[in-house]
């Protein structure tokens, strides 16, 4: 088994929810780290560990991130962290992957199921070797305690309960 660690510097994390039903907003966690332990022919053996600062948390404008933060959704005080541990992967297509693991956001645990695509693995100049990787899924915000809504004049939400998740990964051996 290798051992690989994110790649910060080559990496994002990004969610994107429904916003008054009629627009996409875009957030990104500028703090976060990965670990993948990685037979390299055999992926489906692999164990993922993720974690976010959840108080790294950008949507372009303060005043929302400051909302993001606090009690109404993440509570970045008390829950600094958001965390993924994987608990099985399988292979469902070439380079592509079902990966499901326990989300925790809050203090809420629950299983989810992320779309990995595998790009390739490569040897860098400096020698190193890498892996790509890019991750999709979508989770209901309202099941991990994100439970602030507010309904427009017209009876829409401002928000939606949907959140997508896409991660583009580069995992550096070690």
């Amino acid at each position: 088994m290798a051992t690989y660690k994110i790649d910060a510097d080559h990496s994002d994390i990004s969610f994107k929810v429904k916003h008054l039903m009629i627009a996409t907003a875009t957030g990104i966690f500028k703090k976060f780290d990965a670990s993948l332990e990685v037979d390299e022919e055999n992926l489906e053996n692999a164990k993922v560990y993720f974690e976010a600062d959840v108080t790294s948390i950008d949507t372009k404008n303060e005043q929302r991130d400051a909302h993001l933060k606090s009690d109404d959704f993440f509570n970045a005080e008390q829950f600094p962290k958001l965390t993924f541990t994987s608990t099985k992967i399988e292979r469902s297509g070439d380079n592509e992957f079902k990966m499901t693991g326990d989300l925790t956001v809050r203090d809420i645990t629950k299983p989810v199921v992320l779309n990995v695509e595998y790009n390739g693995k490569v040897t860098d100049p400096w020698g190193m070797e890498r892996m790509g990787f890019e991750v999709n899924g979508k989770i209901n915000r309202k099941e991990y305690g994100l439970k602030w809504s507010a309904v427009t004049e017209a009876g829409g939400l401002v928000v939606a309960d949907d959140v997508k998740l896409q991660l583009n990964v580069e995992m550096v051996k070690q």
